[in-house]
């Protein structure tokens, strides 16, 4: 086998079915080994950023690596976005690109990216974005190399790989085979550090002191759910979300607070002010969630965090307890020290006060349908294990307020580096890696023309994301921060096509709604067609979603 026949064969054994990437002369013995391969579908994207988009998403709500590609050079750079995102969201991922012969480097040639002889430094911009970048210089090196990226992917908290393929080795035969161990130990806390946690916790488990726990998303990473839920359950404690971890517990759990932060729930934030005693589990403490990292945030209360990562414990605020650990084997530490010392639960009644957004919302505002009341039928009608995915916006703002998720239904947003059109496009790898759960991509106008051309792909591979449009003609959050600061605002007008004809046009089903009744009867119409659709929901944009600041 050749290089790149190796690489597949590796993807094929470690269970990886989808990869997503661009064509080019320097990755195209990659194109024809992945169309030998019966185990992998392969994606052709219409833009390298998308690819690595889809990666991230692929990897995002599966244990699985995602993979992107691309040629050398430009293709290669396309691919950095998605690399950040899965850098800052803790995604396992695998890019591949191009590079020049070994030969050629320093003279100028096509896509040449050496950082010699006044070419770009691929070598360099790769490492700054990944967890580990390597140029595989000789055949014979594949599998250890391989096995290095993938396994650095997937160790400690997990993130982004590359892996340069010279163009004059492409088609080098790899002397050997073997698969390759990419097991790594879980990172877990050491037995003091535990049992100081544990006896700390206990000794400050009390109803007076109001304990909340903080659920983030490396709870979804660790599997930590049902852990999770005997904790909160049986000791009766409050929780709040992060919002990329909204709807991992059920909403619908008496317990449940809801979302903290600048756009959080009310409740949440009153009970996170009023509380003494802050478990945060698997969460970084982002801006959203500490109303732009209130140095007060923390005054007067105990703080312990959980997370796997030790730079993010005292990043933002100071632990009284920490463990740098795996958020399951943690908890499920924390659960065995509270029931051999018997603690006793807190006892009802904590958690009573408005927990969400379920205030009366008018269909209309301005004649245009009320964003939060979009969301409202959103949550009404979502399916069962249904995925919903914001973009960065207003949009994501009144999707975390009024999304009340139950029935394994989950949410998530681009994250701290939040890029438009991640999610338009990652969608498309959630839905590749969970074929069997609805993926709806709930995303502004402007967030969908930034990577909307991907539908194309959709159906051509028959990947049915559900795209609702919230239409509102303007970059709505840039808008109010203007008008903020400044009292007015410029260039903030978006010019939209019309999107049942450009769905049309792109073979998919697409629907303008203006009420209640026409979204209700598209969404429905979209979920029983299993195929890719688009629903454009014209909505306000003279009115903002809620942002609360902290009372600290």
């Amino acid at each position: 086998m050749d290089v790149y026949q190796t690489i597949v064969k590796v993807l094929e054994e470690i269970g990886v079915d989808h990869v997503f990437g661009g064509s080019g002369q320097v990755n195209a013995s990659m194109l024809l080994a992945l169309n030998k391969s019966d185990k992998i579908k392969t994606v052709i994207i219409q833009n390298e950023q998308a690819a690595s988009f889809m990666a991230a998403g692929y990897g995002m709500f599966s244990k699985k690596l995602g993979v992107c590609f691309g040629t050398g050079g430009p293709g290669a750079f396309n691919l950095f976005s998605g690399l950040a995102v899965a850098y800052s969201d803790s995604i396992p991922m695998l890019a591949i690109s191009g590079y020049p012969s070994r030969w050629t480097r320093g003279k100028g040639a096509l896509n040449e990216t050496s950082g010699i002889s006044r070419t770009p430094d691929s070598q360099k911009m790769f490492a700054a974005t990944t967890k580990k970048s390597i140029v595989l210089e000789d055949a014979k090196d594949t599998i250890p190399v391989l096995e290095e990226l993938i396994y650095t992917a997937f160790e400690g908290r997990p993130g982004p790989v590359h892996l340069h393929i010279p163009k004059d080795i492409s088609f080098a035969e790899v002397p050997y085979y073997r698969p390759i161990d990419i097991s790594s130990p879980k990172i877990l806390a050491g037995a003091s550090q535990t049992e100081n946690f544990c006896a700390g916790f206990v000794e400050n488990f009390k109803a007076e002191n109001k304990p909340l726990l903080m659920v983030g998303y490396g709870c979804i990473r660790s599997d930590a759910k049902d852990v999770l839920e005997k904790l909160i359950n049986t000791w009766q404690i409050p929780f709040v979300s992060t919002m990329d971890a909204k709807g991992y517990i059920s909403e619908d759990n008496p317990l449940s607070l809801g979302i903290v932060g600048t756009s959080g729930d009310v409740g949440a934030n009153d009970y996170f002010h009023e509380s003494k005693m802050i478990i945060a589990v698997g969460n970084s403490f982002a801006e959203n969630a500490t109303f732009t990292f209130n140095p007060k945030l923390m005054d007067g209360k105990i703080l312990f965090h959980i997370n796997i990562d030790r730079h993010e414990i005292d990043k933002v605020y100071p632990a009284d307890y920490r463990l740098i650990s795996d958020a399951t084997p943690a908890l499920e530490n924390l659960v065995a020290y509270l029931e051999n010392h018997n603690v006793a639960p807190l006892g009802n009644g904590l958690a009573v006060r408005n927990k969400h957004h379920d205030e009366e919302i008018s269909e209309f505002s301005n004649g245009k349908l009320h964003p939060a009341y979009l969301t409202k039928l959103i949550s009404k009608h979502l399916p069962e294990n249904a995925i919903i995915m914001g973009d960065a916006g207003a949009h994501m703002l009144w999707l975390s307020a009024y999304l009340n998720l139950n029935k394994n239904q989950w949410y998530q947003n681009p994250g701290s580096f939040g890029p438009m059109a991640s999610h338009v496009n990652g969608s498309i790898g959630v839905k590749c890696a969970n074929p069997n759960r609805p993926v709806i991509c709930a995303c502004g106008d402007g967030d969908y023309l930034m990577g909307g051309f991907e539908l194309l792909t959709c159906v051509k591979n028959n990947i049915p994301v559900i795209y609702v449009i919230f239409n509102n003609s303007e970059f709505n959050v840039i808008k109010k921060f203007l008008l903020n600061n400044f009292g007015e605002h410029a260039f903030m007008g978006i010019k939209n096509p019309d999107y049942v004809k450009y769905a049309e046009a792109c073979g998919a089903k697409g629907w303008q709604v203006k009420n209640g009744a026409e979204f209700e009867a598209a969404f429905a119409e979209a979920l029983s067609l299993n195929q890719p659709c688009i629903i454009d929901a014209v909505i306000d944009g003279d009115i903002y979603p809620p942002m609360s600041m902290s009372k600290n």
